[in-house]
């Protein structure tokens, strides 16, 4: 029979930590959280101190019941949860069902599920962080008590069912001005010329920067023809050939926010898809025979790096590239304000675990996220690049042109990183040398809009603001997606109608919760508890009363919009009215509840299968927008965005996402 009983939260850290611990520790899970607040009521008591009312999550009394067994006859127990807010919580959960008088609870903490790791935890066991504990109470108190208040306003105002919270209004906030930014957007084009010079018997590319001690941006693509049609007459010569080395140091190791953006931009993973995946290889598979973990823990703000994982970095890349490829000194990268410096960066646990070794035993999106992974920590551990910079610039006695390029003189980090930038190679000239016109063209430029926020883009603003932390980003963009409040469209979000709906009124009603510097000073206020400089109770006794005013006013101005439609029932002649449900808008009788009569607001596009029916906005069981035919179903025409023109294909003729 084991001697000591480990609670984790998943069965696979379970079965990776058992491996390593042997038989004298029985390791078993908790399926994450076995208590939280019901979700059919409020369940803080604000008069007493804002004080939560816990309860067994439903579905959970079985694993108490199995926890409590395992507990028998163990007088010692250690809780071996995740390193932060959220697995102390349910480390303190865990230890206050199965307590007794004679039995022993420790905390082991370790950022990498190894055999180092876990022995040198297991050698130095401490006890639960009540700072860290309660500053997950007051992060889910003060949520709570934001949501629960809010919410009714927009049951009244909007529809029932919706809800409100305080990260991820603002995050909301965010993408709907943004889609009204680009909405506002005027474009202007402008016009450049660009040249092929003969050097020669050489073509070099050049571009125009200077005419006639102007700026050569030209507003009308005649301004720009006339002006070539002035330079043809002239003559050019190298005025001056300016060279200079640069320097570009390795990116730093992965932090939470990073390996989401990269994952977004390089493997195309959702936030949410890259935290599952890497929670697997954080909880670990077997290779070689072995259980182990595969990379340092996921959900970390620090560029922190072990001393054990620097020197064998060291080793490593002095043997497969050369003492050339290390660096002279240790690079060092700023920290952003309220960055748990107790944690690591993530990284493999190993670097001698290549990602070619890792492929054969995990599945392939694992196999490509570690793999960025280990690239990211290794080329972070390498020597800076080298490039030659050229610029050589032609005059006239009306212009000036200008040609550069770029050669690298030693790939440093860029060696595992891989190069980004493209080389163009300058041919060797001398000042005075001269240089004729092969051909003159106009380029024409239009301004973009700003770009839709995207997943690595709102993370990467969230991380600047302040917005929420690293366990957050990618839930609470699914939230926004779950709620329907914003929908991915060519991976980029964009806000529905009831998004921008929710977010205006919040906005108008409720900025200061809106306000990013109120959400980024709140997240500073609960690191503060957890470093035990701030009582949690107090961040909820400043906060609560002002918002309960507003909440209070807000709730007595607040009235519901009727929007009358130009379309009458054609059940009983009332005009119809517009209603919101959490799938959009839609018409219904306005002699609700005596007429029930409803029906699903069209587009004027014909269906391009039929020819009959008009296309109708719909929404499949992922919440993904497509459109349909109203004749359905004896026309079964859908598509994922609407055609162009009458004679468009359907995308596919089952619902998209099903």
């Amino acid at each position: 029979m084991s001697k000591y009983l480990v609670i984790v939260e998943s069965p696979t850290k379970a079965k990776t930590i058992s491996a390593i611990l042997g038989d004298d520790y029985e390791v078993t899970s908790s399926m994450g959280h076995v208590v939280d607040l019901p979700a059919n009521k409020l369940s803080i008591d604000i008069e007493n101190g804002f004080a939560p009312n816990y309860r067994v999550i439903p579905g959970k009394e079985k694993i108490i019941t199995q926890l409590k067994s395992k507990a028998k006859g163990k007088e010692t127990i250690y809780i071996a949860t995740d390193p932060d807010r959220e697995g102390e919580a349910i480390g303190w959960h865990i230890q206050d069902k199965l307590a007794k008088e004679k039995r022993v609870f420790y905390r082991v903490v370790f950022h990498e599920i190894t055999a180092d790791a876990l022995h040198e935890a297991f050698a130095h066991p401490t006890q639960l962080d009540m700072d860290k504990i309660n500053s997950q109470i007051a992060r889910r108190v003060l949520d709570r008590v934001v949501g629960y208040t809010l919410s009714p306003l927009l049951w009244k105002k909007v529809v029932r069912g919706l809800s409100a919270g305080r990260v991820q209004s603002v995050a909301l906030r965010f993408i709907v001005e943004r889609e009204k930014e680009i909405m506002a957007f005027i474009p202007k084009t402008t016009y450049s010329i660009e040249a092929q010079l003969n050097i020669d018997g050489v073509i070099l590319e050049a571009k125009l920067e200077k005419y006639k001690g102007k700026k050569a941006i030209f507003d009308t693509k005649e301004e720009a023809l006339r002006c070539i049609e002035e330079i043809k007459k002239e003559s050019l010569t190298v005025r001056d050939i300016i060279t200079k080395t640069t320097k570009r140091n390795p990116p730093p190791p992965y932090t939470t926010s990073l390996l989401q953006q990269d994952a977004f931009n390089k493997l195309h993973f959702s936030s949410q898809r890259t935290m599952l995946l890497a929670q697997k290889l954080y909880e670990g598979t077997e290779v070689k025979g072995a259980m182990v973990g595969l990379i340092t823990y996921m959900r970390t703000d620090s560029f922190n790096i072990s001393a054990k994982a620097k020197h064998e970095a060291k080793e490593f890349i002095h043997t497969a590239f050369g003492k050339e490829y290390l660096p002279e000194r240790e690079y060092r990268h700023k920290e952003k304000k309220g960055a748990q410096l107790a944690h690591e960066a993530i990284r493999p646990t190993s670097i001698l675990r290549s990602p070619e070794e890792v492929r054969n035993f995990v599945s392939p999106e694992e196999a490509m996220l570690y793999e960025l992974i280990w690239r990211r920590f290794t080329a972070s551990s390498m020597k800076e690049a080298l490039f030659e910079n050229t610029k050589i610039i032609f005059e006239s006695p009306n212009t000036q042109f200008s040609a550069v390029g770029m050669r690298t003189i030693f790939d440093g980090f860029l060696k595992v990183w891989g190069k980004e930038e493209n080389e163009t190679a300058l041919p060797p000239l001398k000042n005075g040398q001269g240089a004729g016109f092969k051909d003159l063209m106009t380029s024409e430029h239009t301004t973009k809009p700003p770009a839709r926020f995207n997943d690595a883009s709102l993370v990467k603003l969230m991380e600047e603001k302040g917005i929420g932390r690293p366990s957050t980003y990618a839930p609470t963009i699914y939230t926004l997606i779950s709620r329907n409040y914003i929908r991915r469209e060519k991976a980029a979000f964009v806000p529905t109608d009831l998004g921008i709906r929710v977010s205006d009124l919040l906005s108008k009603y409720f900025s200061e919760v809106m306000n990013e510097n109120f959400t980024a000073d709140m997240e500073e206020k609960l690191d503060e508890v957890e470093e035990g400089r701030l009582v949690w109770t107090k961040v909820l006794e400043d906060f609560y009363p002002a918002f309960k005013e507003k909440v209070e006013k807000a709730g007595s101005v607040i009235k519901k919009e009727v929007e009358v439609s130009d379309k009458k029932c054609p059940k009983c002649g009332t005009q119809l009215v517009f209603k919101w449900s959490r799938k959009g808008r839609f018409l219904s009788c306005g002699d609700f509840p005596k007429c029930r009569y409803a029906e699903s607001i069209t587009t004027e596009v014909a269906c391009p299968l039929c020819k009959v029916g008009k296309l109708l906005e719909r929404r499949n069981k992922r919440g993904q927008v497509f459109y349909g035919c109203t004749k359905f179903p004896e026309c079964r025409y859908t598509a994922r965005t609407l055609p162009s023109d009458t004679a468009a294909t359907p995308d596919t003729q089952k619902e998209p996402g099903t």
